[in-house]
């Protein structure tokens, strides 16, 4: 079998081989083994978390239970730790997103001082319609980005600001300032590629010392999704 569906065999079958409940794992695999985003005794928070594969990733690259750690799943969905590959450092909460405090998210972090890594690989549930999914997906981002450095302050004259304007009403229901993501720390969201990903991609490179753009290899043919990789929050 060769082409686009002979790929997401071989990665569903890897999936299924190795223990891991979604293809999604290998998504962040590739996106750990070229960046190194999470270091043993991380605290990541892992939105829109299920079925659950990128807690499984996660976990497994937190290192030793004595390096300490945690991982915290949230999805609108209720969502059962996978059995494999994850240990007593993953949990999951329930929550809406786009309803989460920030006060909330960082209570759930060690000593409430916020996460080393965030990840949201939250997707709309698509419609077939281009600009509303396009849509959903950017308000997913925005708040993702929202969530992880906080109140987000737009200049007129930057050439970001129509994107963030454009969301920022409609994904940031929360007064507090500060986000949930530690300094130096490390932030990865999934958007569905369109015009206002470049406008993102502009905004993250003045919070974050490296920002990379990446279509990893077990993303199905069909599907236009790409990471933005925010590394090293300033």
């Amino acid at each position: 079998m060769s082409g686009a569906t002979g790929t997401a065999d071989f990665f569903y079958r890897e999936a299924l081989r190795l223990g891991y409940v979604a293809r999604s794992a290998f998504k962040l695999i590739q996106i750990q083994k070229q960046h190194k985003i999470i270091t043993p005794g991380a605290a990541v928070l892992d939105l829109g978390c299920a079925p659950g594969a990128w807690l499984q990733v996660a976990c497994q690259n937190l290192g030793p239970l004595e390096k300490g750690g945690l991982v915290v799943g949230v999805d609108v969905k209720k969502v059962k730790v996978p059995s494999a590959h994850c240990d007593s450092r993953v949990r999951t909460v329930c929550a809406n997103v786009m309803a989460l405090m920030k006060q909330q998210a960082r209570a759930m972090s060690p000593q409430e001082r916020g996460f080393s890594v965030i990840l949201s690989d939250m997707c709309p549930v698509v419609s077939g319609i281009t600009t509303k999914d396009e849509a959903i997906s950017c308000e997913l981002g925005m708040r993702a980005i929202s969530l992880a450095v906080g109140k987000i302050k737009v200049r007129e004259s930057a050439d970001y600001s129509e994107t963030m304007e454009k969301f920022q009403s409609s994904t940031d229901p929360d007064p507090d300032e500060d986000g949930v993501l530690r300094r130096g720390g490390n932030l990865v969201i999934k958007f569905l590629e369109n015009e206002d990903v470049p406008g993102f991609t502009k905004f993250c490179k003045l919070k974050f010392k490296k920002v990379t753009l990446l279509r990893p290899k077990a993303t199905r043919s069909s599907s236009r999704e790409i990471y933005l990789i925010c590394e090293g929050l300033r």
